[in-house]
């Protein structure tokens, strides 16, 4: 938005020339997320804990949890705020890619909410119901599927970019629907898996969508693209301001959530914010990077899987309690000691995935 009112200005004032650079509108970005997240932050607290929207806890799950019920939840809302408002700003809303980023964050995000809100407020153990809620994540997921691929102008954003080799990449055709489906909705699920501790999601969402801003302004740049023979994306590189309001936005949420936590994210933030960075990754084309850089929303994942299937088949569990962070705990680690260091193992997958950049 005020991209529009700099290039009108610049008529009258060269130095509104500025803000057409996109590392500058990036570093505003971040910084206008944190402030909202910062300045509002106690406010929805307040707000959350006067209308009692508080978290219930499982009976079953670590006996150290049950002081947080009544913790207030839905404060994914927040992060939601203060990255929609920083990005509105800041973002060239001519921009394709921007809009279907954030129309597919918001659907998620709502989709989110009214789980959040029958669980909390009309005290539904249920919430909503599961097929209704992977009924608006498909249709969401496959609305910005198909619009990606009969608006992609290149043949390079539609193919399946391989990492570690120069140049390599597989033509999806029909397929690269079916599979930007299922990174979206799956990276949605995995991200609200993971929101299970005090902010174990919300700090690996962060720094997995700050590296995946970087690839998205190396892409978008013709000769970074070609120095470092990964597919060159028009207009992909202006997703870096979204990458830094979610960026700004996650560590000013941090600051309220972290342990002990005086406010959850709840599925209004887990599953938006899992759905956008399964959009970013689709549009710069690094799918299975995500998945390297997003190694513990994998994991949590998998020990759902298996846990379930496990129990299933045999009618033994293979972990004390899935996702995994619970299985930690009850062997006796303190829940700071297993966010901490899954915060860690983020850090060093995410390492690695911005060295396949290099390592082709």
């Amino acid at each position: 938005m005020l991209v529009w009112l700099a290039d009108y200005l610049t008529q009258y004032a060269r130095v509104f020339g500025v803000f057409q650079y996109l590392t500058l509108r990036a570093i505003l970005g971040v910084m206008t997320a944190l402030a909202i997240s910062l300045l509002l932050g106690p406010v929805m607290i307040r707000g959350l804990n006067r209308l009692q929207i508080g978290q219930s806890v499982r009976a079953e799950g670590p006996k150290s949890h049950l002081s947080k019920s009544g913790t207030p939840t839905m404060g994914g809302a927040l992060i939601l705020m203060a990255i929609f408002v920083s990005s509105l700003l800041w973002s060239d809303l001519s921009n394709r890619y921007v809009w279907v980023l954030l129309v597919v964050t918001a659907v998620f995000g709502a989709v989110g909410w009214v789980d959040d809100y029958r669980k909390v407020v009309e005290k539904n153990s249920r919430g909503l119901p599961a097929r209704w809620k992977y009924f608006w994540q498909s249709v969401a997921g496959l609305g910005a599927a198909i619009f990606l691929y009969y608006t992609a102008v290149s043949p390079a954003e539609t193919q399946l970019i391989i990492p570690f080799f120069k140049n390599v990449s597989l033509n999806l055709g029909l397929f690269y629907i079916v599979l930007t489906y299922l990174v979206i909705v799956g990276s949605s699920n995995a991200v609200n898996l993971t929101d299970g501790l005090d902010g174990l999601a919300i700090m690996p969402t962060v720094l997995v969508g700050g590296a995946l801003g970087v690839f998205a302004y190396l892409v978008g740049n013709v000769q970074f693209a070609e120095y470092l023979h990964i597919p060159y994306i028009a207009g992909a590189g202006e997703l870096v301001v979204f990458c830094a309001a979610l960026g700004g936005a996650g560590l000013g949420f941090l600051w309220f959530n972290t342990y002990p936590a005086m406010v959850f994210m709840g599925d209004v933030g887990a599953l938006a914010l899992g759905a956008a960075l399964g959009v970013i990754a689709v549009i710069v084309r690094h799918e299975i990077v995500l998945f390297i850089m997003g190694g513990i929303f994998v994991l949590e994942t998998v020990s759902v899987i298996l846990q379930v299937a496990s129990f299933k088949l045999t009618g033994k569990r293979i972990f004390r309690m899935a996702p995994i962070h619970h299985h930690f705990e009850l062997k006796g680690w303190p829940e700071p000691r297993v966010i901490v260091r899954f915060w860690i193992i983020t850090v060093m997958l995410v390492l690695f995935g911005l060295a396949t950049l290099k390592l082709r």
